[in-house]
C-alpha cells in the first residue's frame, strides 16, 4: 500500500450538497482531519447549509462557508491564494439525469466548464508541486448500460447515454488530459448510485420513502426492472479519502457497493421497513405504487467492478444494504424540518413546472 499523504487545507466543491457535506462531516467526525476545510457551494435548489449547521458551529476556525460558482475564475482562484489550497475534491455539479432530458445546457456549462475553471486555477497554484491532489468525483453512468452479466471495470470504454453522463464524461477526460498534458496530480473514481442522510428528495430512496409517509403515490418508471448498484455515503467517502491519501497519481478507482437491486425490489423492500418503523401497513404502501412511462434513454441496468479498490488501497464496504436503508428511513422520520425547508419556496416552484417526481 502506498504511503499516507496528508493535507492542510481542502477546497471541497458542492460541499453543501448531498454527498459533499457528508464528506466533509466524515472529514471532522471521522477522520478526526485537523487541517481546514472550505466549501464552495452555490447554493442551488440542492445545496443547503442546513446539512452542515453543526460543522459550522463545532468548528468555526477550520471549516469556511464560501457561496460561488465554480464557473467564476477570479473567485476560484482568491480561493487557492487566499486559503493555500493543496487539494481539492471536486463534488460539485448538476447530477439529475431527468433534469439534464429538460434543460441540458446548466449540465453542460457547469459541469464542463466548472470543470476546466478548477483545473486551470489548480494549474496556476500548483505549478510543478506534486505534493498535492485533485480528485474529481464521477459517475457509473459515463460508462453506459450493461446488460445481465458483467460489471464496469476501470478499463471499460465510455458510453454516456444522457446530458447528464455525457457531461461528466467530458469532464473526466478534462482530468486526464490535465494529468497528461501538465504533470497535474489527479486522481478520478466513479461511483454507482448513493444513498443516506441529507440526500435531496428528487431522488429514489428519499422520493420513495416521503411520498410513503404522506401516502402519495410511488411513481416507477416502465417495469421497475432497471438495476442499479447501491453505495451507502458514509462508505462512499471513506472511498474518495482513502483514494486522495493512498491512490497513485493519475489512477482512476471504482467505488461501487457490489450491491444489485432491480428498483421495483429495492422499493418492495423500502415498503417493508417503512412500514416497520412507522406501523403503517405494509399492503397499503405497496397499493401506491404506480407505473409510468419509462424516461427517453434509461440506461437498463449499471454494477461497478472495485476490485481495484480493494486490493491495491484495502477499502471495502462497512454498511450492509439493509442496515444502511433503515438508517436512512430514520433520518428522514427525525427530520422532519430539514424536508419542509427544502421542499418548500423555490423548490416547490420549480418542480410544479418542471419535473413530474417520476424516478
Amino acid at each position: 500500500m502506498n504511503q499516507l499523504r496528508s493535507f492542510s487545507n481542502i477546497l471541497v466543491t458542492g460541499g453543501a450538497g448531498f454527498i459533499g457535506s457528508n464528506f466533509i462531516r466524515y472529514l471532522f467526525t471521522e477522520v478526526g482531519f485537523a487541517g481546514r476545510v472550505v466549501n464552495l457551494d452555490a447554493l442551488t435548489y440542492a445545496g443547503n447549509l442546513e446539512n452542515l449547521a453543526d460543522i459550522a458551529a463545532g468548528y468555526p476556525d477550520r471549516y469556511v462557508f464560501v457561496k460561488g460558482d465554480i464557473r467564476d475564475r477570479a473567485l476560484v482562484e482568491q480561493i487557492f491564494s487566499q486559503y493555500g489550497i493543496d487539494a481539492v475534491v471536486h463534488f460539485a455539479a448538476e447530477s439529475h439525469v431527468d433534469r439534464s432530458i429538460l434543460g441540458p445546457e446548466e449540465f453542460i456549462t457547469t459541469n464542463i466548464m466548472g470543470t476546466f475553471t478548477l483545473l486551470e486555477a489548480a494549474r496556476k497554484a500548483w505549478g510543478a508541486r506534486q505534493d498535492v491532489r485533485f480528485h474529481h468525483i464521477s459517475t457509473d453512468e459515463v460508462y453506459g448500460s450493461l446488460c445481465e452479466e458483467g460489471a464496469f471495470t476501470e478499463t471499460t470504454a465510455y458510453d454516456p447515454r444522457s446530458p447528464y453522463s455525457a457531461s461528466k464524461a467530458s469532464s473526466d477526460f478534462l482530468v486526464k488530459a490535465y494529468g497528461h498534458t501538465y504533470g497535474l496530480p489527479v486522481t478520478i473514481s466513479n461511483c454507482s448510485n448513493n444513498y443516506g442522510p441529507y440526500q435531496f428528495p428528487e431522488k429514489l430512496i428519499p422520493l420513495m420513502i416521503l411520498n410513503m409517509l404522506e401516502e402519495k403515490p410511488l411513481p416507477v418508471y416502465g417495469d421497475g426492472k432497471n438495476i442499479r448498484d447501491w453505495l451507502y455515503v458514509v462508505d462512499h467517502n471513506a472511498a474518495v479519502w482513502t483514494i486522495m491519501t493512498r491512490g497513485r497519481v493519475g489512477e482512476t478507482y471504482n467505488i461501487g457497493g457490489e450491491n444489485e437491486w432491480e428498483n421495483i425490489r429495492l422499493l418492495q423492500r423500502l415498503i417493508d421497513i417503512v412500514a416497520q418503523e412507522t406501523g403503517k401497513p405494509a399492503a397499503r404502501l405497496a397499493a401506491l405504487i404506480t407505473y409510468v412511462k419509462d424516461r427517453p434513454g434509461h440506461d437498463r441496468r449499471y454494477a461497478i467492478d472495485c476490485t481495484k479498490l480493494k486490493t491495491e488501497l484495502g477499502w471495502t464496504q462497512s454498511v450492509s444494504f439493509d442496515e444502511g436503508l433503515r438508517r436512512t428511513v430514520r433520518w428522514y422520520l427525525v427530520n422532519p424540518t430539514w424536508v419542509a425547508h427544502v421542499r418548500s419556496g423555490a423548490y416547490r416552484a420549480w418542480l410544479s413546472t418542471n419535473y413530474d417526481n417520476r424516478v
